[in-house]
Protein backbone atom coordinates (compact mmCIF):
# COMPACT_ATOMS: atom_id res chain seq x y z
CA UNK A 1 0.00 0.00 0.00
CA UNK A 2 1.09 3.50 -1.29
CA UNK A 3 0.55 6.94 -0.59
CA UNK A 4 1.28 10.48 -1.96
CA UNK A 5 0.44 13.89 -3.07
CA UNK A 6 2.32 14.49 -5.88
CA UNK A 7 0.71 15.88 -8.93
CA UNK A 8 1.25 14.58 -13.08
CA UNK A 9 4.96 16.37 -14.15
CA UNK A 10 3.37 16.72 -18.20
CA UNK A 11 -0.17 16.88 -19.42
CA UNK A 12 -1.23 14.90 -22.58
CA UNK A 13 0.89 12.28 -24.80
CA UNK A 14 1.15 8.82 -24.20
CA UNK A 15 2.12 7.15 -20.65
CA UNK A 16 1.39 3.26 -21.67
CA UNK A 17 5.04 2.96 -20.02
CA UNK A 18 3.74 4.17 -17.03
CA UNK A 19 0.44 2.63 -17.03
CA UNK A 20 1.62 -1.03 -17.80
CA UNK A 21 4.30 -0.46 -14.97
CA UNK A 22 1.74 0.84 -12.86
CA UNK A 23 -0.21 -2.69 -13.82
CA UNK A 24 2.80 -4.68 -12.69
CA UNK A 25 2.84 -2.80 -9.59
CA UNK A 26 -1.11 -4.18 -8.67
CA UNK A 27 0.26 -7.52 -10.27
CA UNK A 28 2.55 -7.47 -7.56
CA UNK A 29 0.83 -6.89 -4.23
CA UNK A 30 -1.67 -8.55 -5.47
CA UNK A 31 0.25 -11.91 -5.57
CA UNK A 32 1.93 -11.03 -2.42
CA UNK A 33 -1.09 -11.30 -0.64
CA UNK A 34 -0.72 -15.69 -2.08
CA UNK A 35 3.30 -15.73 -1.77
CA UNK A 36 3.17 -14.54 2.14
CA UNK A 37 0.01 -17.06 3.07
CA UNK A 38 2.04 -19.73 1.37
CA UNK A 39 5.56 -18.71 2.99
CA UNK A 40 3.95 -18.47 6.07
CA UNK A 41 2.93 -22.56 5.91
CA UNK A 42 6.39 -23.27 6.70
CA UNK A 43 8.19 -20.10 8.33
CA UNK A 44 6.06 -18.46 11.61
CA UNK A 45 4.72 -14.88 11.52
CA UNK A 46 7.25 -12.75 13.54
CA UNK A 47 10.00 -14.87 11.78
CA UNK A 48 8.60 -14.39 8.51
CA UNK A 49 8.33 -10.22 9.34
CA UNK A 50 12.27 -10.27 10.95
CA UNK A 51 13.60 -11.83 7.58
CA UNK A 52 11.42 -9.67 5.00
CA UNK A 53 12.05 -6.52 6.35
CA UNK A 54 15.71 -6.30 6.33
CA UNK A 55 15.37 -7.10 2.67
CA UNK A 56 12.84 -4.10 2.39
CA UNK A 57 14.60 -1.70 4.26
CA UNK A 58 17.81 -2.30 2.08
CA UNK A 59 15.35 -2.10 -1.29
CA UNK A 60 14.30 1.41 0.32
CA UNK A 61 17.77 2.43 0.58
CA UNK A 62 18.90 1.62 -2.49
CA UNK A 63 15.84 3.80 -3.75
CA UNK A 64 16.65 6.85 -1.91
CA UNK A 65 20.44 6.76 -2.75
CA UNK A 66 19.40 6.43 -6.67
CA UNK A 67 16.94 9.32 -6.14
CA UNK A 68 19.75 11.26 -4.05
CA UNK A 69 17.08 12.39 -1.20
CA UNK A 70 17.82 12.83 2.15
CA UNK A 71 18.64 10.20 3.72
CA UNK A 72 17.83 10.53 7.22
CA UNK A 73 14.57 13.15 8.87
CA UNK A 74 15.48 16.37 10.69
CA UNK A 75 15.92 16.30 14.19
CA UNK A 76 12.41 18.09 14.68
CA UNK A 77 10.66 15.17 12.68
CA UNK A 78 11.46 12.35 14.70
CA UNK A 79 8.86 12.23 17.13
CA UNK A 80 6.23 12.00 13.92
CA UNK A 81 8.34 9.56 12.09
CA UNK A 82 8.29 7.31 15.45
CA UNK A 83 5.06 7.33 16.12
CA UNK A 84 3.86 6.64 12.42
CA UNK A 85 6.41 3.92 12.29
CA UNK A 86 4.28 2.31 15.67
CA UNK A 87 1.20 2.59 13.68
CA UNK A 88 2.15 2.37 10.41
CA UNK A 89 4.75 -0.92 10.31
CA UNK A 90 4.88 -2.11 13.21
CA UNK A 91 0.69 -2.08 14.60
CA UNK A 92 -0.23 -2.60 10.83
CA UNK A 93 2.73 -5.67 10.45
CA UNK A 94 0.90 -7.15 13.74
CA UNK A 95 -2.56 -7.33 12.11
CA UNK A 96 -1.70 -8.24 8.50
CA UNK A 97 0.74 -10.87 9.01
CA UNK A 98 -1.33 -12.29 12.23
CA UNK A 99 -4.58 -11.91 10.39
CA UNK A 100 -3.29 -13.69 6.54
CA UNK A 101 -2.21 -16.38 8.34
CA UNK A 102 -5.85 -17.13 10.01
CA UNK A 103 -8.12 -16.51 7.35
CA UNK A 104 -8.60 -16.55 3.44
CA UNK A 105 -6.34 -14.68 1.17
CA UNK A 106 -9.11 -13.25 -1.01
CA UNK A 107 -10.84 -11.77 2.78
CA UNK A 108 -7.09 -10.17 3.93
CA UNK A 109 -6.96 -8.73 -0.01
CA UNK A 110 -10.23 -7.28 0.53
CA UNK A 111 -10.54 -5.94 3.65
CA UNK A 112 -7.04 -4.43 3.70
CA UNK A 113 -8.43 -2.52 -0.05
CA UNK A 114 -11.05 -0.66 2.75
CA UNK A 115 -8.18 1.38 3.81
CA UNK A 116 -8.99 4.44 1.53
CA UNK A 117 -12.60 4.06 3.46
CA UNK A 118 -11.07 4.35 7.09
CA UNK A 119 -8.75 7.51 5.70
CA UNK A 120 -12.13 9.10 4.78
CA UNK A 121 -13.55 8.11 8.40
CA UNK A 122 -10.72 8.84 10.39
CA UNK A 123 -10.28 12.54 8.79
CA UNK A 124 -13.85 12.99 9.81
CA UNK A 125 -13.21 12.36 13.52
CA UNK A 126 -10.52 14.47 13.49
CA UNK A 127 -12.32 17.37 11.56
CA UNK A 128 -10.03 17.42 8.66
CA UNK A 129 -12.38 15.81 6.32
CA UNK A 130 -16.43 16.88 5.28
CA UNK A 131 -18.71 14.15 4.14
CA UNK A 132 -21.00 14.22 1.54
CA UNK A 133 -24.23 11.90 0.77
CA UNK A 134 -22.27 10.08 -2.21
CA UNK A 135 -18.92 9.65 0.25
CA UNK A 136 -21.49 8.64 2.72
CA UNK A 137 -22.93 5.73 0.69
CA UNK A 138 -19.29 4.69 -0.01
CA UNK A 139 -18.57 4.01 3.80
CA UNK A 140 -21.80 1.83 4.53
CA UNK A 141 -21.69 0.28 1.62
CA UNK A 142 -18.16 -0.62 2.18
CA UNK A 143 -18.89 -1.26 5.82
CA UNK A 144 -21.91 -3.22 4.33
CA UNK A 145 -19.91 -5.43 2.16
CA UNK A 146 -17.08 -6.04 4.78
CA UNK A 147 -20.13 -7.98 7.27
CA UNK A 148 -21.32 -9.93 3.86
CA UNK A 149 -17.20 -10.86 3.74
CA UNK A 150 -16.93 -11.95 6.84
CA UNK A 151 -19.80 -13.88 7.43
CA UNK A 152 -19.47 -15.61 4.32
CA UNK A 153 -16.72 -17.99 4.67
CA UNK A 154 -17.16 -21.68 5.26
CA UNK A 155 -14.78 -21.98 7.80
CA UNK A 156 -15.88 -22.05 12.00
CA UNK A 157 -16.39 -19.02 13.67
CA UNK A 158 -13.23 -18.32 15.76
CA UNK A 159 -9.66 -18.44 14.24
CA UNK A 160 -11.01 -17.49 10.76
CA UNK A 161 -13.09 -14.36 12.18
CA UNK A 162 -10.03 -13.49 14.66
CA UNK A 163 -8.25 -12.97 11.05
CA UNK A 164 -10.75 -11.20 9.22
CA UNK A 165 -10.39 -8.60 12.75
CA UNK A 166 -6.79 -8.43 12.67
CA UNK A 167 -6.90 -7.33 8.87
CA UNK A 168 -9.36 -5.10 9.22
CA UNK A 169 -7.22 -3.53 12.09
CA UNK A 170 -4.15 -3.60 9.78
CA UNK A 171 -6.38 -1.70 7.60
CA UNK A 172 -7.28 0.67 10.28
CA UNK A 173 -3.75 1.62 11.12
CA UNK A 174 -2.88 1.87 7.64
CA UNK A 175 -5.52 4.55 7.68
CA UNK A 176 -4.25 5.93 10.80
CA UNK A 177 -1.08 6.07 8.98
CA UNK A 178 -2.43 8.08 6.18
CA UNK A 179 -4.04 10.82 7.73
CA UNK A 180 -1.74 11.01 10.53
CA UNK A 181 1.54 11.31 7.94
CA UNK A 182 -0.12 13.87 5.55
CA UNK A 183 1.86 17.18 6.39
CA UNK A 184 5.03 14.92 6.44
CA UNK A 185 4.29 13.15 3.27
CA UNK A 186 3.50 16.75 1.89
CA UNK A 187 6.74 18.14 3.45
CA UNK A 188 9.26 15.61 2.44
CA UNK A 189 8.06 13.26 0.30
CA UNK A 190 5.77 9.98 0.07
CA UNK A 191 9.03 8.13 -0.87
CA UNK A 192 11.26 9.21 2.29
CA UNK A 193 8.60 9.63 4.64
CA UNK A 194 8.04 5.39 3.82
CA UNK A 195 11.43 4.91 3.98
CA UNK A 196 12.13 6.69 7.25
CA UNK A 197 9.15 5.04 8.91
CA UNK A 198 10.23 1.83 7.70
CA UNK A 199 13.74 1.83 8.94
CA UNK A 200 12.17 3.64 12.54
CA UNK A 201 9.41 0.71 12.93
CA UNK A 202 12.69 -2.13 11.69
CA UNK A 203 14.29 -3.08 14.86
CA UNK A 204 11.07 -3.66 16.71
CA UNK A 205 9.51 -5.89 14.10
CA UNK A 206 13.05 -7.78 14.11
CA UNK A 207 13.41 -7.86 17.76
CA UNK A 208 9.91 -8.82 18.38
CA UNK A 209 10.99 -12.16 15.81
CA UNK A 210 13.85 -13.28 17.24
CA UNK A 211 12.06 -15.54 20.01
CA UNK A 212 10.79 -17.19 16.45
CA UNK A 213 13.64 -17.16 14.22
CA UNK A 214 15.57 -19.19 16.95
CA UNK A 215 12.55 -21.70 17.49
CA UNK A 216 12.47 -22.60 13.40
CA UNK A 217 14.04 -25.78 12.04
CA UNK A 218 15.52 -23.72 9.25
CA UNK A 219 16.78 -27.32 7.74
CA UNK A 220 13.20 -27.38 7.22
CA UNK A 221 12.15 -24.36 5.21
CA UNK A 222 11.49 -24.95 1.32
CA UNK A 223 13.52 -22.62 -1.39
CA UNK A 224 10.10 -21.86 -2.49
CA UNK A 225 9.48 -20.21 1.54
CA UNK A 226 12.73 -18.10 1.17
CA UNK A 227 12.10 -16.66 -2.20
CA UNK A 228 8.65 -15.93 -0.90
CA UNK A 229 10.37 -13.54 2.18
CA UNK A 230 12.50 -12.39 -0.75
CA UNK A 231 9.90 -11.51 -3.27
CA UNK A 232 7.54 -9.78 -0.42
CA UNK A 233 10.89 -7.67 1.21
CA UNK A 234 12.17 -6.79 -2.44
CA UNK A 235 9.63 -6.69 -4.66
CA UNK A 236 6.17 -5.95 -2.85
CA UNK A 237 8.35 -3.08 -1.43
CA UNK A 238 11.39 -2.29 -3.14
CA UNK A 239 10.46 -2.47 -7.41
CA UNK A 240 6.63 -1.64 -6.36
CA UNK A 241 7.36 1.24 -4.54
CA UNK A 242 9.78 2.83 -7.27
CA UNK A 243 7.13 1.85 -10.05
CA UNK A 244 4.13 3.38 -7.87
CA UNK A 245 6.26 6.67 -7.26
CA UNK A 246 7.12 6.63 -10.91
CA UNK A 247 3.03 7.03 -11.77
CA UNK A 248 2.48 9.28 -9.30
CA UNK A 249 5.34 11.49 -10.33
CA UNK A 250 4.14 11.44 -14.06
CA UNK A 251 0.12 10.57 -14.36
CA UNK A 252 -0.80 12.41 -10.75
CA UNK A 253 -1.97 10.70 -7.50
CA UNK A 254 -5.47 10.38 -8.76
CA UNK A 255 -5.10 8.34 -11.84
CA UNK A 256 -2.26 5.87 -10.01
CA UNK A 257 -4.42 5.44 -7.20
CA UNK A 258 -6.94 3.80 -9.62
CA UNK A 259 -4.57 0.74 -10.20
CA UNK A 260 -5.06 0.13 -6.10
CA UNK A 261 -8.56 -1.61 -6.99
CA UNK A 262 -6.51 -4.20 -9.25
CA UNK A 263 -4.87 -5.79 -6.45
CA UNK A 264 -7.58 -7.24 -4.73
CA UNK A 265 -8.64 -8.97 -7.87
CA UNK A 266 -5.29 -10.21 -8.26
CA UNK A 267 -4.97 -11.36 -4.99
CA UNK A 268 -8.44 -13.39 -5.19
CA UNK A 269 -7.72 -14.99 -8.68
CA UNK A 270 -4.15 -16.14 -7.25
CA UNK A 271 -5.24 -17.32 -4.39
CA UNK A 272 -7.73 -19.24 -6.36
CA UNK A 273 -5.36 -20.62 -8.79
CA UNK A 274 -2.39 -20.98 -6.44
CA UNK A 275 -3.77 -22.50 -3.06
CA UNK A 276 -7.32 -23.16 -4.02
CA UNK A 277 -9.59 -21.10 -2.34
CA UNK A 278 -12.26 -21.08 -4.04
CA UNK A 279 -14.74 -18.02 -3.57
CA UNK A 280 -18.11 -18.36 -2.36
CA UNK A 281 -20.96 -16.78 -3.91
CA UNK A 282 -21.32 -14.87 -0.82
CA UNK A 283 -18.20 -14.12 -0.26
CA UNK A 284 -18.33 -12.76 -4.48
CA UNK A 285 -21.23 -10.37 -3.50
CA UNK A 286 -19.20 -9.06 -0.13
CA UNK A 287 -16.02 -8.38 -2.60
CA UNK A 288 -18.50 -6.76 -5.46
CA UNK A 289 -19.86 -4.37 -2.63
CA UNK A 290 -16.74 -3.46 -1.14
CA UNK A 291 -15.10 -2.47 -3.91
CA UNK A 292 -18.00 -0.36 -5.15
CA UNK A 293 -17.98 1.21 -1.94
CA UNK A 294 -14.73 1.85 -1.90
CA UNK A 295 -14.92 3.51 -5.48
CA UNK A 296 -17.99 5.51 -4.78
CA UNK A 297 -15.99 6.83 -1.63
CA UNK A 298 -13.15 7.95 -3.59
CA UNK A 299 -14.62 9.31 -6.78
CA UNK A 300 -17.23 11.47 -4.48
CA UNK A 301 -14.34 12.59 -2.41
CA UNK A 302 -12.59 13.48 -5.80
CA UNK A 303 -15.50 15.60 -7.17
Amino acid sequence: MANSTGSPRRRGGSHLLVDLGLILTATIWGLNFTVVKAALAEIGPLAFNALRFPCAAVAVWFLIRATGRRMLPPRKDWGIVLLLALIGHVAFQIGFIFGLDRTATGNAALLLSTSPVWVLVISFTMGRERFNLRVLLGVLGTLAGMVILISGGDQEMGTARLGDLLVLGAAVSWGAYTVLGRRLTKRRGALQMTAWTLWAGLPFIVLAGVPDLLRTDWNAVSLQAWLGVVYAGVFAIGIAYLLWYRGVRVIGQNRTSVYQNLVPVVALLSAWLWLSETPTAQQVIGACVILGGVVVARRSRRR
